[in-house]
């Protein structure tokens, strides 16, 4: 492909030997300086499609960069990804003379002012704290050569829509820029004809498509039987290295302590953790220290590990494409992986999305507690339907709460109570007792705390 030998010598440092197909289709385009549309989910060997070139063509131009200034600059959703990229462009760049820094909320701001002050190549951020920076004038965008937009499409779940508008605003006008979504709702596309001129477009694997090697089943079974089962699973041996998805941060610490009690070591980690207690609990799962990591969708998207052999779904996401992201954190580098998925009775609505959006039935397996496995599906998996943006149709039980609350605010799907005089229900907890009808609801200049939520792991 024509890059550098110090980049070649990490690739083979690295044992990588073949390109994946996002990387051969992408890594010439960008080299030679077009803007790129690439629709790939995680675990394509996206990061290094970007970062190989991104590396290779600031190294040919043979600039520094000014100080509070940075010449390439990726933005991700969440810390851990941002910071897994960041760790990408040094392993790959570690036979060159390139600087890189990675910028996330939940930290002290200080360190990352003095990192920018001499300037920096790269800059891997979350869309918060960058705009921190920029606000306090420690860092500046007017010199920027390479502007990276990576998960779009969690960008805009997650509400960072409005910080990436204020960012693209900010770049200057003779950039390139490469855009990676997974899927491409209107918005998205919407932002995309905005961000990029004339761009080539890549598409692998589609967001509808589940890894091959995957196998996959769902055991049907009652809420209440849910930790007993996966307490029955964890005797089995050959889940060495699982993942644990839980649809609410309460219910990943509730997990994790139940399986205590059991003397099942296990770790969480979700958007009420603090950075430390995440990076710790995320080095312990990948070093081997912890056989389980319990998470929130904050990491279906932000978590690459090798030799995860179990996804196991405690919770049934209500986002049909967050099953795809979750499962693909196993069967990672050619190796085989299983995913295990809990079913309860309030969740059959969001197991038919997941089964309308892969077109296939997930296999039903043997509750191992012995008991029966319930009524069955009695609805064909029909074509994935789609919206007018393109995205997936959802049905009425599978509301999509957004992923900045790491899943709904309860633990089920919505169930709301009978109407009572004078009453609306109340939309959290079901009981009728919500605001008197005719009351207004409260003016937008009320809900500024809500909305700073927005960007909850990014700051």
């Amino acid at each position: 492909m024509g890059l550098l030998p110090p980049l070649l010598k990490a690739l083979v440092a690295e044992g990588y030997a073949v390109p994946t197909p996002i990387q051969s289709q992408a890594i010439p385009h960008v080299m030679q300086g077009k803007d790129l549309l690439g629709v790939a989910q995680t675990g394509t060997g996206k990061t290094a499609a970007f970062a190989l070139p991104i590396l290779d063509r600031l190294t040919r131009a043979s600039k520094r960069a000014l100080p509070r200034t940075c010449r390439a600059l990726i933005l991700s959703p969440t810390r851990e990804l941002a910071s897994q990229i960041e760790a990408s462009f040094r392993t790959y760049g570690r036979f060159l003379k390139l600087n890189s820094a990675v910028i996330f909320g939940g930290v002290p701001i200080g360190r990352q002012v003095r990192y920018c002050d001499n300037g920096l190549d790269i800059v891997v951020a979350t869309p918060g704290r960058l705009l921190d920076l920029i606000n306090q004038r420690a860092l500046s965008l007017g010199e920027l050569e390479i502007f990276v937009l990576d998960e779009a499409d969690q960008m805009l779940d997650m509400g960072f829509i409005h910080d990436i508008r204020k960012i693209v605003a900010m770049l200057p006008k003779q950039r390139q820029s490469l855009f990676f979504s997974a899927t491409m709702p209107k918005e998205m596309a919407e932002l995309a004809d905005r961000l990029l001129t004339q761009p080539v477009k890549v598409a692998v694997t589609p967001v509808a498509s589940t890894v091959d090697r995957i196998t996959q089943k769902v055991i049907f079974c009652e809420t209440r039987d849910k930790q007993a089962i996966l307490h029955k699973l964890l005797e089995d041996a050959a889940i060495r290295r699982a993942l644990v998805f839980s649809r609410t941060k309460h219910g990943a610490d509730r997990i994790v302590k139940q399986l205590a009690l059991k003397g099942i070591a296990a770790d969480a980690i979700h958007g009420n953790k603090s950075q430390n207690q995440r990076e710790r609990a995320l080095a312990a799962f990948r070093n081997g220290q912890s056989r389980l990591l319990v998470a929130t969708d904050i990491a279906a998207r932000g978590i690459d590990v090798d030799g995860v052999s179990h996804v196991i779904n405690f919770d049934l996401p209500n986002v049909p494409e967050s099953y795809v992201h979750r499962i693909g954190r196993t069967a990672r580098a050619g190796a085989d992986g299983i995913a295990i998925s809990f079913c309860d009775r309030e969740e059959r609505a969001y197991l038919r999305d997941i089964e309308r959006l892969t077109r296939q039935r997930v296999p039903v397996g043997d509750n191992p507690l012995g008991a029966q496995a319930g009524v069955l599906r009695d609805e064909p998996v029909a074509a994935a339907a789609t919206t007018p943006t393109g995205r997936p149709a959802r049905s009425e039980g599978a509301r999509h709460e957004g992923a900045r609350h790491d899943g709904p605010r309860h633990e089920g799907p919505r169930h709301e109570g009978p109407r009572k005089d004078g009453q609306r229900p109340n939309r959290f907890n079901g009981n009728g007792a919500g605001r008197p009808a005719g009351q207004a609801a409260k003016p937008a200049a009320a809900r500024t705390g809500e909305n700073r939520e927005r960007s909850r792991f990014g700051r």
